[in-house]
């Protein structure tokens, strides 16, 4: 038993390291000026050892990222994933039925924001974290990070997304909304990236991790066009 443990264990590993050696390498640079004591405490976080690969930097394996320089307008990158078959289909739902994305104000919204995070107990095959049961009364913005939120043909809050700017690099900090199949957290996404690449101020945009992630929101992020790669912070 432990001989084929430690085999399946190296096979593992062999295909880490093999999906390692062909990720590309995204230069993910942060700016303090930003807001120096948050942007250093998430740099710090990113760099710290990973807890299980410990030569690791914490997000430097497999960080979900779409390159945007790639794309010379959002509808070019809508169409790219059209072309690949990803969630193009479902953003066209979305559209259709009437969802549109706006910033949004979270101290009006407290009541839809906590009917969102108490809408599902379990994501993803894991329950959601306490603090998303307790109703959250008062939100303090972050100058650098910007507030999205996803509205119904009716006006109703159906899911929202937190991004900050840290420096050359913009991240998806919470995604979240009600589980329907209107395609909704595509058209979010989707709509959040084609803004940022419309934009030109970032050069990448960045959805966590791919291998963290359980395979259902691997599948997710895949299909919105984020891609794994090694990424190598540095702060100035």
């Amino acid at each position: 038993m432990f001989i084929v443990q430690l085999i399946n264990r190296s096979a593992c590993l062999a295909r880490l390291l093999f999906d390692i050696i062909r990720m590309p390498v995204a230069h993910l640079r942060f700016r303090a000026a930003r807001h120096p004591e948050h942007v250093d405490l998430v740099y710090r976080y990113f760099t710290q050892p990973h807890p299980k690969y410990k030569v690791f930097g914490h997000k430097t394996l497999g960080a979900a990222l779409i390159d945007l320089r790639g794309f010379h307008s959002g509808e070019a990158f809508i169409e790219s994933l059209r072309a690949c078959g990803r969630g193009a289909a479902e953003r066209r739902k979305a559209v259709a039925r009437g969802y549109r994305l706006e910033e949004i104000e979270r101290n009006a919204l407290v009541d839809d924001i906590h009917r969102i995070n108490v809408s599902c107990e379990v994501r993803q095959g894991r329950p959601m974290a306490p603090a998303y049961q307790e109703k959250q009364l008062h939100y303090e913005d972050l100058a650098h990070f910007r507030y999205y939120g996803l509205f119904d043909r009716q006006g109703a809050l159906v899911a929202y997304c937190n991004v900050g700017v840290f420096g050359n690099f913009a991240m998806a900090d919470r995604v979240l909304g009600i589980r329907n199949n209107d395609g909704a957290m595509f058209l979010l996404v989707t709509e959040i990236t084609c803004r940022l690449i419309q934009e030109r101020q970032v050069d990448y945009f960045m959805y966590d991790t791919v291998f963290g992630a359980r395979p259902g929101l691997r599948e997710f992020k895949r299909r919105l066009g984020f891609q794994p790669y090694r990424a190598r912070y540095s702060i100035e």
